[in-house]
This record gives structure tokens, sequence and C-alpha cells, in this order.
């Protein structure tokens, strides 16, 4: 009979080649199941797309390590313990080395998630899924399969590509993988051009904004945060769009989910808003209106695993017994005199008696299961806010009361007006300040500065990596390099 290697892709294979030779290699199944057995009932179905999921969460990546390593190769913290393990080359810049763990490992698993998803869209058409699960939840299965699989090519091409400044997308991208590997295969396929890569991530969002449900229902807000649905993949399509500078395409994606004027909320599908109270987004139950996506956790059988957690990286001992592994950069945007002493986010801010800041926005104890946000509402405000000044070049009345809706709800104490700012580059500037300041350690400070075509700042004794640097994007991975002949490194 037919295998389906539900747990065996061409990134587990490609992690394997950093240590064995090609000829050694297959691709050994650690789970494997029968076509048949795989999608005969509707639970069997359901549990393959819900360990699509469990990949994306995994620690490697956005249960942590994806997170952590766009924080840390930015400008907002330093290194305490100087671990390579524990992303010390990624903070300092000198990841040339295309075998180190963090190169290969997010890597193998972002393809590990992509090729689960290939396996699920394959086997679904081939093994009859939809006479099983009906047409309409077979159709939203596969738009969910299609949404984590976007974001995993749009997660690589951070990374891994240039950015899609550098050359309006011509430059080299990703293999873009859409069938599923099942078995020993054919590994050769030259990487596309990173608009090439955008293209397919906005072909997925596009088919998942058809066809995912509106909601989970009312009653299952646990699940509108955790499994993609129709804002989710809309939401998604600000940030896609924002990284690709297409500011009027991302002007037409938040404008499906954010009402003309205050208070700005969704008012079709799940009703996006923000928390009155930000502190409630990052604390049990981690369930709220602003949550569009999470990696949820639990103390037992879901956890991100050790070293990979967000509050292991950012807190420290005497916070929640965290490993200290990455104080706050004085330098950086804490030290910026419009972050007042009355902005709630200050309280994520925690003071050891050394004096060094850190990061208490994750404050469980160990095993540190706070949910890692994939993204929330307050992104998609300000997204729209930037987009809005760029594609009119001006100081957008919508794009400040956007901008005074995610500011105000942290300081009430300070209002912008259009007469605040005197040009349109200090309105963009007020909008990445409130960016840096929302979302400290939510991993997106460096694809921030690679989308607009800056350096990555100096920090420490670490010099500025401009925007020309070899080292301004990572090497591919050996292990990909090694069996796909036709990938060229970066």
């Amino acid at each position: 009979m037919k295998k389906i290697i539900l747990i065996s892709s061409l990134v587990a294979v490609l992690t394997m080649a950093v240590s064995c030779s090609k000829e050694s290699l297959s691709p050994i199944p650690t789970t494997s199941i029968s076509d048949a057995s795989a999608y005969a009932t509707p639970d069997r179905i359901l549990g393959q797309v819900r360990s699509l999921y469990g990949s994306l969460r995994s620690g490697s990546f956005y249960g942590g390590r994806f997170i952590i390593y766009n924080d840390i190769r930015a400008d907002e913290f330093i290194n305490e313990l100087t671990n390579v393990v524990t992303g010390f080359d990624v903070w300092n810049g000198t990841m040339g080395n295309n075998s180190t763990n963090s190169v290969v490992n997010l890597w193998s698993q972002a393809y590990f998630t992509i090729n689960l998803c290939n396996v699920f869209i394959d086997g679904m058409a081939a093994n009859g899924g939809a006479s099983v699960v009906g047409a309409t939840t077979a159709t939203n299965y596969l738009a969910e399969a299609r949404a984590v699989r976007a974001i995993c090519y749009y997660s690589l091409l951070q990374l891994y590509a240039r950015p899609y400044v550098d050359g309006n997308g011509s430059k080299p991208g990703l293999p873009i993988r859409l069938k599923g590997n099942t078995g020993a295969d054919q590994y050769d396929l030259a990487r596309s051009t990173v608009a090439q890569v955008y293209q397919q991530v906005l072909d997925d969002l596009n088919y998942a904004e058809t066809n995912l449900p509106l909601t989970y229902g009312t009653t299952a807000q646990a699940t509108n945060v955790t499994r993609a649905h129709r804002n989710t993949a809309i939401a998604f399509k600000t940030r896609v769009y924002l990284s690709m500078q297409k500011y009027a395409e991302a002007i037409t994606e938040a404008n499906k989910i954010v009402s003309a004027s205050a208070p700005f909320t969704a008012a079709t599908g799940v009703p996006f808003a923000l928390q009155a109270d930000i502190t409630n987004v990052f604390k049990a139950p981690y369930i709220t209106t602003e949550s569009i996506l999470s990696m949820p956790f639990n103390g037992t059988t879901e956890t991100p695993g050790g070293q990979n957690q967000l509050g292991y990286y950012y807190g420290v001992s005497a916070l929640n017994g965290g490993n200290g592994e990455y104080s706050l950069n004085n330098s950086g945007i804490i030290a910026n005199a419009g972050w007042t002493a009355n902005d709630k986010r200050k309280g994520f801010i925690f003071t050891a008696s050394s004096g060094k800041k850190y990061l208490s926005k994750y404050p469980s104890i160990t095993p540190f299961t706070d949910y890692a946000p994939v993204m929330r509402y307050s992104e998609v405000l300000l997204n729209l806010a930037e987009a809005k000044v760029r594609s009119t070049n001006s100081i957008d009345a919508q794009a400040v009361a956007l901008l005074n809706a995610v500011r105000n709800r942290s300081d009430a104490g300070v209002t912008f007006t259009t007469a605040s700012f005197a040009t349109v580059a200090d309105l963009l500037d007020a909008i990445i300040t409130e960016r840096r300041i929302e979302f400290l350690g939510e991993g997106l400070r460096a694809p921030d500065l690679l989308r607009l075509g800056l350096p990555i700042p100096a920090k420490s004794n670490i010099a500025a990596i401009p925007f020309s640097a070899q080292n301004y994007i990572w090497p591919i991975s050996a292990a990909e390099l090694q069996l796909n002949k036709l990938c060229v490194d970066n």
C-alpha cells in the first residue's frame, strides 16, 4: 500500500546533510500512515490541519526563534552571554557560516512546515478529502494550509533574501516548492526571484481570503486567535504589501478591516479591535480581539522547547526565571524622549538590581508558555497609517488618527494633530517610532529596517551594517546547498 509520509520532508533531509554525506541520505519518516487512513475520518483530517499550525509553532520558528532573531539582529537589544546557541552570531551580524545552527534550523523548520502544507493539499485532492468532511469544510482547510504556507515563505524572505526595494524584487528569492515531498525525490530547484516569491505569498493569501471562514464563532474566540480566518489573511496582506512598498494595495486591504474613523474596528468577520489595556494581550488567557494570530502554548503538551522561549531570552531570573540572554539597549527606543513615563508600555520594562533593563512582555515562568504573537491589530492600524502617508506624501488626517489610536490607548496624555508635524518626514518618523515602542520584542524591527532599505544600526561595540553589505541578509542553509545543486548562495 502506498504511504503518505506525514513527518518527512525535504528540509528534514537537508538538515541531516550538514553532518552526513549525500549518498547516505534518504527521507525516513518518523510517522507514516496509509492514504486511506490519513483521510478516512473528519477527525484525522482536522488533526492534519492542526499539525500545520503545530509545525509553524515550533520553537525554532514562530514559537520563539523567528521572532527573537528579527529582534536581536537589529538595535533594541544587547547580548549578555555571548552564546552562539542562543543567537550571539545573529546579534553581532556574523552570519557568514552557512552551517550555523540558526541558519540551518530555521530554514529547515520553515520548509518542513511548507512541505506539510503541500502534502496535505495534495492528499486532500488525491484521497477524496472533500467527500469526508464536505466541500465547504475541505475548502476551508485548504485555505488554512495555504495561509500557513504564505506565512512561511514571507518569513523566509525576511532573512534569506534581499528586500523587495533592492531591484524591485529582481534579486534571488527562494526555491518555491508547491508539491509535497513524500519520499525520495529530485531536490534540484532554482531560486525564484524575490518578486515571484512574494507573488506566491499573495496568491496563497488571496485564495485564503476567499475561502477561509469569516469566523469560527462568537464562542470560539480562542480558535479565532490560533487559526487563520478571512480577516487573518487580509491583515497579513497589509504586512506583505508594506514590505513590497506597494502602499495603495496595503491601503485597499486594510480598508477591508479598519473602519474609516475611530474607534477603529473590523466591521465584518472576526471583529478586530484594540484592547483598552495593552497588558491584556500579553497575559492569560491571551485571547483578545486585538490578537490576529498567536502561537498558543501550555505547560504540558505544547511548549516552545528549551532555549527557544521568548520569556527565557528576554526575561531575567528576578523577573520570571529567564536566562537574561538579552537586555534592552539603553541607546535604543527606550531612550526616546517621546516615550513618556506615563505610557502603559513602560510597564514592560523591568530594571534588574544590576541596573540593566529587560523586557517583561513575556512574564510567565518556566517553561515560559506565553503565547507568541504573530500579528496584532495595532500593526494593521500602523500599516495603514504609514501606507496612507507614503502614498499621498501628505500629513494625512486619518493616518494621524490611526497613530493616536495606538498611542492614546497606552498614553492618554499624548495626542497628535496634523499641526504636530512640520513635514511628511516628521509624521513618518513618528509612525516608525510608534512601531518600535508598540512591537518591542515582537520581531518587527529588522523587517521594518530591511523593507525601507535602511542600515541595521550600530549597537554596543557592533558597527552598523550597511544596506549593501553581504551580512545584511543571511546565507542560504548549507543543507539546502548540498542537496539542491540549482540553489545558489547569497
